[in-house]
């Protein structure tokens, strides 16, 4: 599929180029770490005004889980709990973490009036799978069983996430919906890596290969999973559930030059097929990871602006 990116993600991926920054599958995970955090930082747009922001340690069977509370300024005066995004960032499973992150958050909560609870899961390969899905259900659980503690509506609990958060977002839905809980009002799937398969066309095409290249998607995958068996489990790769019927309504996004654009695509649609209450979203112009680039691509700004309007849609 022809892929002519945007004027400004042009600009942002020649800069990127010109950089020199080295690939990440040839330096370790701390290394790719620290220069996904550099370039998050570098590229986060300024974000509004927040009512509150908190640490928040979360019990988990290993520990405590690091999480962060964001409450935006339009819940300051409003009365009754409100609804929530439980967010999880993306990253490969690798890399990425709270401050990655942060001004999407903020925005994300500015812009849908509710409160984030961004979650920081165990990252590989230290903690290889399925110890994030681990985290992100126990997480989402946990959150939801004290939700009136945190000034939150458990009826109104929404999961989210980019990329491999994303992934996580959908297994934690699939998972409340066959544990019978807790209920899940919406799934936010940003980009979303719905299947280790990696056999669609979007996985070889050249025009895809931005920023996400092929290899590191491969370097990512290869950190996470024990064994590429892995892949086939449905928490690894959420489009090998069994069913999708009787799953919370979807926000999917993809973008045009991404290797992940034709498995969010689908995944979109076998939503639809089952049923769910679906609003698709494709930014053909854009890259993988512009969502977090709002300072420099301003259809990141439009993405969160019109995600805003769907979280506030849903009640």
């Amino acid at each position: 599929m022809p892929v002519t990116l945007d004027p400004d993600a042009a600009i942002v991926y020649k800069l990127f180029q010109e950089a020199g920054r080295p690939p990440y599958e040839t330096v370790t995970p701390q290394q790719a770490r620290e220069l996904y955090l550099k370039g998050c930082l570098a590229a986060s747009p300024e974000t509004p005004e927040l009512a509150g922001i908190a640490p928040l340690e979360i019990p988990a069977p290993h520990g405590q889980l690091p999480a962060r509370v964001y409450t935006p300024k339009s819940r300051r005066d409003k009365a009754g709990l409100a609804p929530a995004l439980v967010f999880f960032h993306g990253g490969g499973w690798v890399i990425g973490n709270l401050d990655s992150h942060d001004a999407a958050c903020r925005k994300l909560a500015h812009e849908g009036e509710l409160t984030v609870i961004a979650v920081d899961y165990r990252l590989a390969p230290e903690h290889k799978f399925p110890a994030a899905v681990q985290d992100a259900i126990t997480a989402t659980q946990w959150i939801a069983a004290n939700a009136a503690a945190l000034g939150i509506d458990a009826s109104r609990l929404v999961v989210g996430g980019d990329s491999a958060g994303g992934n996580l977002a959908a297994v934690a839905a699939l998972s409340a919906r066959d544990a019978e809980g807790p209920v899940i009002a919406g799934q936010l799937l940003v980009y979303p890596a719905t299947d280790f398969a990696m056999r669609h066309a979007s996985h070889s095409e050249p025009e895809t290969s931005v920023l996400l290249t092929h290899s590191v998607i491969r370097w990512f995958r290869d950190h996470y999973l024990d064994d590429l068996a892995d892949g086939e489990d449905w928490r690894a790769s959420p489009a090998r559930a069994k069913s999708f019927a009787n799953l919370p309504p979807a926000y999917v996004l993809t973008a045009g030059a991404d290797p992940l654009r034709d498995e969010g695509l689908e995944y979109a649609e076998r939503l639809k097929q089952a049923g769910v209450a679906v609003t698709y979203r494709h930014f053909p112009g854009q890259f993988h990871g512009f969502f977090t680039m709002g300072k420099f691509l301003q259809q990141s700004s439009v993405a969160i602006a019109e995600i805003g309007v769907w979280l506030k849609g849903l009640g």
